[in-house]
């Protein structure tokens, strides 16, 4: 797949699966400024969570790099295949292929109401601290960011 086909897939999958309410889509210039960089890593994942190089994308997952550490920058799943163990799949592809790049420890951060908590932790990641008000919705409203994190060792 192109670079431009990759973008295509992850923004296709992003405007139908976050809520502009709580603010947390990227752009499309936020995205392809990410992509070009050598440390950021795109899973694109077809409708059964496995990776996939080509075609429509039914969720995604990008991250980066730093030395044996990686950040899960996003991770999303289109609406209508949400609740059938995708994404917990897409995740696992994802921390496997993280595994093979040396990773030993993944960090990511949400929003405090986001029921993909429960997801997280389902998948080994614990909450390691808190940002107050770190996030702000469209009406205003301050939302702290959790910060997770999984050791890859075990």
């Amino acid at each position: 797949m192109t670079a431009e086909g990759a973008l295509d897939a992850v923004m296709a999958v992003m405007d139908s699966s976050f809520d502009p309410h709580w603010r947390e889509a990227w752009t499309r210039a936020q995205v392809s400024d990410s992509l070009v960089m050598p440390s950021t890593f795109l899973l694109l994942g077809d409708g059964e969570g496995k990776a996939i190089a080509d075609g429509p994308a039914t969720g995604f997952v990008l991250s980066r790099q730093a030395l044996d550490e990686e950040e899960l920058l996003l991770i999303a799943v289109r609406p209508e295949a949400r609740g059938r163990g995708l994404g917990a799949r897409l995740l696992q592809t994802y921390i496997a292929a993280a595994r093979r790049r040396g990773v030993r420890r993944i960090f990511l951060e949400m929003r405090a109401n986001n029921p993909a908590h429960r997801l997280y932790s389902r998948c080994g990641f614990a909450p390691i601290g808190t940002r107050p008000r770190y996030y702000r919705a469209v009406d205003g409203r301050a939302i702290d960011a959790i910060t997770f994190a999984r050791d890859l060792d075990d």
